[in-house]
C-alpha cells in the first residue's frame, strides 16, 4: 500500500527544491479552450505513457482492476460452458436468487449490519431516495422532518423533501452564502432539530465540497432513542469506514453504487424494520421499501448484472483485511494528498484548512496557483497527456477554481503516488515564475524534451459522437411546458463531444518527466 516513489510530506519540499535546480527555462503558453482535457475528456492518447487512463472522476469510475477482472471472468461466462452470466439471467430464477443472496450475505459481513436492517437493491440513483426517504416515513405532507444542510447533495435532498414532508434545515452553510467548510455540532443539531421529526438526515460526505464526517454523530453518552432516527445519505463514502448502526442510531442508510461498490444503475438501501409501514399511500412501488420487502427485492425486474458486481465488490474488501484495511487505505492516500497540498508553499491550496477534522479522503480538492486559469488548464492538459482523467468532469454546477481528486477504492494507493509525482514536478516547473517573472522559470543542467502526445491520438474516435446528418437540427427538444427548476441546467453543449484541440497548440517544448 505504501509502494512508489513519492516518500511523503517530510521531503516534499527539499524535492521540489531539487527539481527547480533543474527545471528549464519555460514559457507559459495558453491552451487552446477546446482541448479534449478542457471539455472533461476521459480517454487520454493511446500512446501517453500511463499503461492505463488513471482514472480519478467523482463518480461513475472504476472499480479495482481485481475487481473488473473478476466480473469479466464471472460475469461473461464462455459460451461452451453453457451457463449464462448474471446480465442474461431472470431476476426471478434460482441461478440469480442465490447471486442476490450472496450479494446481501457479503454486505452484512463487509459493514456488520445488524439483523433488524433489511438490505434492498433499488433504481433512480440518490435522486430516487431524495423522495423516497420522505414518501416512505412521512405519511403526507405535513410530517415533519430535519435535515442538516452541509453542501450540495443535502441541499438538494431537502429540496426534493419539500415536495413530500414539512422539512426543517440546519445548516452549515458559510458567511459567504454559497461554501459549505464544516457540519453542524451534534450539540447544535440535538438544540435545533424539530422534536416532531420522523427522521433527521444527512449526507456523510459531500463530494462537490469535498467535507466528509468520519464517524456519525452520537447525540447522547447512551443511545440516541432521545432523538428521531438517522437517516444517511453515503453514496460516496460507503465501505470506507464503520459504521455505528445502533449507537448513532441509524434508520436508513443509503448508497447508489458508482463510487466505491459497483456500477451505475442501482442503489443499495438498508433500512431497519421497524420503520416500515409507514408511507405515504401515494409511493411509488418501486421506491416504496416495505413493498420490495415484502417482494425480497425483485418486485420489479432488478438489475441482475449489477448486483452481482456489488456482491463481488464485497468479497474483494473481504479479501483486503474488510472495513479496517479499506479505511486504512483511504486515509493514507488522503494523506498523501493533502499533505503535498500542505507542503507546495502555496502552489497548491484546498478549501478546508489543515486544522479541519472534515477534509474528505474520498474527494479532495484543490487549486492551481491560486486558481489561475491558464495554469490549470496547462495541468489539465499535462495530466491527460500522462493519461491522468478526471480532475475537472462536466458537471451541472458552476465551473469554480478547484479541481477534485476523487480517491475511491478503485483509486490504488499507487496510482495515488503518480498524481502526487506529477503535482510535484508541475510544481517546481511553475510556482516560482508566478514570484519573479510572470511566464518563466530559471534553472540550469536540463537536456532533452519530449513531444506531448497530440490529442488525436486520443484513445476514443470522437468523430463517431458527431454523426449527424448534414441539415439536421441536433438541438435538444424539450416539452412545451418545460420549466427548469432550481438545480437543472440543460444544454446542446453538455452532451456535445470534446472537439479535438489543433497539433499547434501542444506545448512541444514541455520537458522530459518518467514519473510512470
Amino acid at each position: 500500500m505504501t509502494s512508489g516513489t513519492f516518500s511523503g510530506r517530510s521531503n516534499f519540499t527539499s524535492a521540489l527544491d531539487t527539481l527547480v535546480e533543474q527545471a528549464p527555462i519555460m514559457t507559459v503558453e495558453k491552451v487552446d479552450p477546446n482541448h479534449p482535457a478542457l471539455k472533461g475528456s476521459l480517454s487520454p492518447p493511446v500512446n501517453c505513457p500511463s499503461s492505463k487512463a488513471l482514472n480519478f472522476s467523482p463518480g461513475p469510475t472504476n472499480l479495482p482492476s481485481a475487481v473488473e477482472s473478476t466480473i469479466l471472468q464471472r460475469c461473461f461466462p464462455d459460451p461452451s460452458t453453457k451457463r449464462l452470466g448474471s446480465m442474461a439471467l431472470s431476476h426471478r430464477s434460482p441461478e440469480f436468487g442465490a447471486i442476490l443472496r450472496n450479494a446481501i450475505a457479503q454486505t452484512r459481513r463487509v459493514m456488520e449490519v445488524p439483523d433488524e436492517y433489511e438490505i434492498l437493491f433499488t433504481q433512480g440513483g440518490g435522486h430516487g431516495q431524495f423522495a423516497a426517504v420522505p414518501m416512505n416515513l412521512c405519511p403526507d405532507k405535513d410530517a415533519k422532518a430535519t435535515y442538516i444542510v452541509s453542501g450540495t447533495w443535502s441541499s438538494r435532498a431537502v429540496i426534493e423533501a419539500e415536495k413530500y414532508c414539512t422539512p426543517t434545515a440546519i445548516s452549515s452553510i458559510n458567511e459567504d452564502g454559497s461554501t459549505f467548510t464544516t457540519f453542524p455540532s451534534a450539540e447544535r443539531i440535538v438544540a435545533e432539530h424539530d422534536p416532531d421529526s420522523k427522521f433527521i438526515y444527512m449526507c456523510s460526505n459531500e463530494t462537490v465540497n469535498g467535507i466528509e464526517l468520519h464517524r456519525l454523530p452520537v447525540f447522547d453518552d447512551v443511545d440516541n432513542t432521545t432523538v428521531p432516527p438517522l437517516v444517511v445519505d453515503a453514496s460516496s463514502d460507503f465501505t470506507s469506514k464503520p459504521i455505528s448502526w445502533r449507537k448513532s442510531n441509524v434508520g436508513i442508510l443509503f448508497a447508489c453504487a458508482s463510487k466505491n461498490i459497483g456500477h451505475p444503475g442501482i442503489t443499495m438501501v438498508i433500512v431497519r424494520k421497524d420503520l416500515l409501514g409507514q408511507a405515504n399511500p401515494m409511493t411509488p412501488g418501486f421506491l416504496n421499501y416495505e413493498t420490495n420487502i415484502l417482494a425480497e427485492n425483485v418486485w420489479n425486474t432488478i438489475p441482475t448484472f449489477n448486483v452481482d458486481v456489488i456482491g463481488i465488490m464485497m468479497e474483494w474488501i473481504l479479501e483486503q483485511g474488510g472495513i479496517e484495511a479499506m479505511e486504512e487505505n483511504s486515509i493514507a492516500k488522503a494523506d498523501l494528498m493533502y499533505g503535498l497540498i500542505e507542503d507546495s508553499n502555496g502552489f497548491y491550496g484546498t478549501p478546508l484548512d489543515k486544522a479541519s477534522e472534515y477534509r474528505s479522503r474520498m474527494n479532495v480538492p484543490f487549486c492551481v496557483a491560486g486558481g489561475d486559469e491558464e495554469l490549470t488548464n496547462l495541468f489539465l492538459v499535462e495530466c491527460w497527456n500522462r493519461g491522468i482523467v478526471g480532475l475537472r468532469t462536466v458537471t451541472p454546477f458552476k465551473q469554480g477554481i478547484y479541481l477534485r481528486a476523487s480517491l475511491y477504492h478503485g483509486v490504488s494507493y499507487e496510482e495515488t503516488v503518480v498524481l502526487a509525482n506529477f503535482m510535484m514536478e508541475f510544481a517546481a516547473l511553475h510556482s516560482t515564475s508566478k514570484v519573479f517573472e510572470e511566464t518563466t522559470i530559471v534553472a540550469k543542467n536540463v537536456s532533452g524534451t519530449i513531444k506531448p502526445a497530440s490529442p488525436d491520438s486520443s484513445c476514443v474516435d470522437f468523430a463517431i459522437f458527431s454523426s449527424s446528418p448534414t441539415g439536421v437540427d441536433m438541438s435538444l427538444t424539450l416539452p412545451k411546458n418545460f420549466k427548469p427548476n432550481t438545480y437543472t441546467k440543460i444544454s446542446g453543449d453538455m452532451f456535445a463531444p470534446p472537439s479535438l484541440a489543433p497539433e499547434s497548440t501542444t506545448l512541444d517544448d514541455f520537458p522530459p518527466r518518467n514519473i510512470m
